[in-house]
């Protein structure tokens, strides 16, 4: 890389560091409990994995720029440099090694959010050059099409037709003045088409209002993954425009946590202002459903059932007891892991490693943590609500002669639902 790259990725960290950041650097006391939270260091027991060491570049420009003592090294040549062969080394650590999954920042004794800093670094990253090709694929796709997998409208359209097809029913699609926007990933699309069906069934059942936009469909930010708040803020106001233009009260975000905490959490600072609208996951909304009677079930699982808390759903945004409660309807003999909710161990692909290819192998390594949770309460099958997760459960689980099936929490609430005639 050029000199030219290397100050804009120093720029970048410059940029990132505030207030936050500075206070973490200064209180961090370096106890290591931020390795022990970790699937990529518990799993594979290399100390680079360490949390706090995969923010040594932006440490660096903190630590030389930042701080008196810093300065006054830097004066005589002894402050330690960021340079371009660094962070060639530290792009495996802050991509391959790091889903984000926050667990780490949950259990720092000082209150050091590590996973805002990886964010942050990150941003750093891609400035300076340093991104997997995975990731730049995948963004590159979002910005041109819509969607990080390069899915068209003609795509998903031949899936609506398809359901409309199986179910009689109609999936509406830009549809004004209706309550809900529904937004789909990529991954549900293309490998749980299901989930579609089960948003017609449950919302026909219901009675809700809801359209999809032939504008603005996808729910995943790859802006977030990759870390760039310019391509992510691009994301963000496409759903905004899409759900203003059909005057829509509210936005779900589906089976997927990194979207939802892209469109809930991050959006509104990404551009600037606050929605017209509220955001809520599917999770969220069903809940809702349930607790004012509008959804009515029959017959329960039988099979020894358990759950995956996906992290941005569950530890970043407190959504924990939601689904339990439409477990509740439908399950009879549901285990909690044994560390679960905001405790809960990552599955290992989340922030943007799903669609890091190099880095495949540690996140089967990853996976490993969330094995030994599943073979200690021993299910019959494995319920989720993240498309991520769920497709990492099922290859996790294939590649470990684990015969587990996982299914998707909405879809399983889809299949229980009553009849209208018996509900009359």
């Amino acid at each position: 890389m050029s000199e030219l790259s290397l100050e804009r990725g120093l720029a970048a960290f410059r940029e990132e560091i505030d207030a936050p950041v500075a206070a973490f650097f200064s209180s961090c006391i370096r106890c290591g409990l931020c390795a022990t939270a970790c699937p990529f260091y518990v799993e594979t027991g290399d100390p680079k994995y360490t949390p706090i060491l995969k923010l040594e570049p932006m440490r660096r420009v903190w630590a030389s720029e930042f701080t008196l003592w810093g300065r006054l090294k830097g004066l005589v040549g002894l402050a330690p440099k960021v340079t371009d062969e660094m962070l060639a080394e530290w792009e495996e650590l802050l991509y391959d090694s790091c889903s984000m999954c926050g667990r780490c920042s949950l259990v720092c004794p000082v209150g050091n959010d590590l996973q805002y800093m990886i964010r942050k670094s990150r941003e750093a990253m891609v400035a300076s050059g340093h991104a997997p090709e995975g990731l730049i694929g995948a963004a590159s796709r979002a910005i041109r099409t819509g969607s990080p997998m390069g899915l068209q409208w003609k795509t998903l359209d031949v899936q609506i037709k398809h359901v409309e097809s199986s179910t009689g029913l109609e999936v509406p699609v830009d549809k004004p003045g209706v309550e809900y926007m529904v937004l789909l990933s990529s991954m549900e699309i293309i490998n749980f088409p299901e989930y579609l069906e089960a948003i017609a069934k449950i919302f026909d059942h219901a009675g809700v209002t809801w359209t999809l936009s032939t504008d603005c469909y996808e729910a995943t930010n790859a802006g977030i993954q990759i870390g760039s708040k310019d391509i992510a803020a691009e994301l963000v106001q496409r759903v905004v425009d899409a759900a203003v233009k059909l005057k829509v009260k509210k936005v779900i975000s589906p089976e997927c946590g990194h979207a939802y905490t892209a469109i809930r959490w991050e959006g509104p600072n990404l551009i600037g202002k606050s929605y017209p609208f509220r955001v809520f996951h599917i999770i969220e909304v069903l809940d809702e459903l349930r607790a004012a009677g509008r959804i009515k079930t029959e017959g329960k699982e039988t099979d020894r059932l358990s759950l995956h808390d996906p992290c941005n759903l569950a530890r970043k945004s407190g959504v924990i007891d939601q689904q339990r409660n439409l477990m509740d309807l439908v399950a009879d003999n549901f285990v909690d892991l044994k560390e679960h909710g905001k405790y809960q161990w990552c599955c290992g692909a989340g922030g943007g490693v799903s669609s890091n290819e190099r880095a495949e192998h540690l996140k089967m390594a990853a996976f490993k943590r969330k094995k030994a949770q599943i073979e200690e309460v021993g299910p019959d099958r494995m319920v989720t609500m993240c498309a991520t997760c769920r497709t990492q459960l099922e290859e996790g689980l294939e590649e470990f002669n684990m015969d587990i099936p996982v299914v998707g929490l909405t879809e399983m609430i889809a299949e229980h639902l009553v009849e209208k005639e018996q509900r009359a």
